[in-house]
């Protein structure tokens, strides 16, 4: 299989052993579950939710865009959710990043996620045909 990894300065880097997005066979790309880190401090945003949330779709698309890929081009995300009751404040921040065509999507709560954040999401995108 022929893969290209991602990395870009404008979204944190990785806190382990794994890249933030990984480019498969030329046109699926794979991004790495992102929390709100902010990439300039590499710290947490202490923010609720939905700050959060815009803070982890400012990474998100970050990455794709280091990939060639945008918002537009995701097909698939998995939101993890430390309290389902954030659900509709993800839910609206989620809305404005995706308003034409929303990809699929899955929610989940979980017990915990890295640093303690309310959220983190991870995408699938197409790129382009060449």
């Amino acid at each position: 299989m022929q893969h290209t990894i991602v990395n870009t300065p404008a979204a944190p880097g990785a806190i382990g052993p794994y890249n933030q997005a990984v480019i498969a066979e030329g046109r699926f790309v794979f991004t790495a579950g992102q929390i709100a880190i902010q990439p300039a401090s590499g710290e947490l945003l202490a923010g609720d939710a939905a700050q959060q949330t815009r803070q982890v779709l400012e990474n998100i698309k970050a990455i794709l865009e280091a990939a060639g890929a945008t918002l537009g081009s995701v097909v698939k995300t998995t939101v993890f959710l430390k309290d389902m009751n954030d659900f509709a404040a993800m839910n609206a921040v989620y809305a404005t990043y995706f308003r034409d065509t929303p990809p699929a999507r899955s929610s989940i709560e979980v017990a915990r996620l890295p640093k303690d954040a309310r959220v983190e999401i991870e995408a699938i995108a197409v790129l382009p045909a060449l």
